[in-house]
């Protein structure tokens, strides 16, 4: 008997969406085929992680008096006279950035491969985020 949690159809998932909710849940693998294409149903905690593992990580400078943050090969960065700023200022860019994407960045040839920092911020709070880019200055 297969662990997972796979389902052929939109219809079996739904008749069976807490089995699908639970093993996505306890991170076995849980998917729905369409017709075009399959799903994944995964734990939004465990893809954050995931994601941040995979991601550049964040670069915070101190300089000019000031401090930089920001994300190698990616189009984001911020610029306060403190630490803290600059950090605040950084996730608020992200927050903007992830936006901007989801409305008209997905499809950009130069944008199309941030899925994955996307992803993180809008699966994380400002105090996860935080963590993350204070996390790189240590």
């Amino acid at each position: 008997m297969s662990i997972a949690a796979h389902f052929d159809s939109y219809t079996a998932a739904r008749a069976h969406f807490k089995d699908l909710l639970d093993a996505a849940r306890r991170g076995r693998v849980a998917t729905v085929q369409r017709e075009v294409g399959r799903a994944a149903v995964v734990d939004a905690d465990r893809l954050r992680v995931s994601l941040v593992g995979v991601l550049p990580s964040p670069q915070v400078v101190a300089e000019d008096g000031g401090w930089s943050v920001f994300l190698p090969g990616v189009p984001v960065a911020a610029d306060a006279s403190t630490f803290d700023d600059a950090i605040d200022e950084m996730v608020l860019t992200l927050r903007e950035y992830a936006g901007d994407w989801q409305e008209r960045l997905l499809d950009a040839p130069n944008h199309q491969n941030n899925w994955a920092l996307v992803q993180v911020v809008e699966l994380s709070d400002d105090a996860q985020l935080r963590e993350w880019l204070v996390g790189s200055a240590r």
